[in-house]
């Protein structure tokens, strides 16, 4: 390694002019992790559901000096994601990074659970991740310079949980799986396959288990003996995991699943 490397080492997660996609940009972690490129100087094409919130989420990116191209989809089919990936080519020449922050839960006791309900889950969180995928790492392999493919995982892909969680479980051990197997095909060529694998970090979902009041002080609590950190999550535990898998940083990391978990799957 030369001494120039020495000199800047901090230039390995420069991803300044690169090209990312965020789907599911208006939520928690999707917020965050276009805020997070935005800042760090990469152009954005932003996807989500909802306008009013994709709206928002695009004037914060701007804001911080990005050029955002927003387009109002979910990844919920294959002709879908292959007009993000060409919303991305044609506003900025290319994709470089694929952040995928959409996904969903349905918290039931299977005995309750509706078959419907369950597939709906795996196809939120399994099939749209495996859709965008594939219409990334096919302009990637086109465009013959590599690229960066961050999915969503949990720490539920890893352990279970009693309280109706087999939908969302199942769907995150399906995500590992698939950074696995993805991280081994498309490594030759460059690509790297990556998944963010959080506990409990604050959103609108858990919002109640951060109040200060009986009920969430008893199930904090109990959660907390499993993490060391002895805290739960904020959003921006998840920036550094995000920025160091989008960028040159992790070239030699693929089919890995990084648990940004406080210790709670170390012990």
């Amino acid at each position: 390694m030369s001494d120039d490397f020495y000199r800047d080492p901090l230039s390995l997660f420069e991803v300044k002019g690169k090209t990312a996609i965020v789907t599911g940009a208006s939520g928690a972690f999707g917020l965050l992790a276009a805020k997070v490129l935005a800042g760090a100087g990469c152009n954005l094409v932003l996807t989500a559901g909802k306008k009013s919130e994709l709206d928002a989420a695009a004037k914060a990116c701007r804001d911080l000096g990005a050029k955002v191209e927003a387009v109002n989809v979910r990844p919920s089919a294959e002709a879908a994601c292959a007009g993000i990936v060409e919303a991305g080519v044609k506003a900025f020449g290319g994709v470089d990074i694929l952040v995928v922050a959409s996904g969903k839960n349905d918290v039931s006791k299977i005995v309750d659970m509706a078959p419907e309900r369950f597939l709906d889950v795996m196809d939120a969180n399994v099939t749209q991740s495996w859709l965008m995928a594939k219409a990334c790492s096919k302009q990637m392999l086109a465009q013959g310079r590599g690229g960066k493919i961050v999915l969503m995982s949990s720490a539920r892909g890893l352990l279970g949980h009693p309280a109706g969680y087999t939908a969302y479980c199942a769907s995150k051990s399906a995500i590992d799986g698939m950074t696995k197997a993805l991280g081994c095909e498309l490594g030759p060529s460059g690509i790297t396959v990556n998944a963010i694998a959080p506990t409990v970090f604050r959103s609108p979902l858990t919002a109640w288990m951060f109040e200060d009041n009986d009920n969430a002080k008893a199930v904090r609590a109990g959660f907390l003996t499993r993490v060391p950190k002895g805290r739960l999550g904020e959003a921006s535990d998840l920036a550094g995991p995000l920025l160091f898998l989008a960028s040159a940083a992790s070239d030699f990391y693929t089919g890995h699943i990084l648990y940004a978990d406080g210790g709670y799957t170390a012990g």
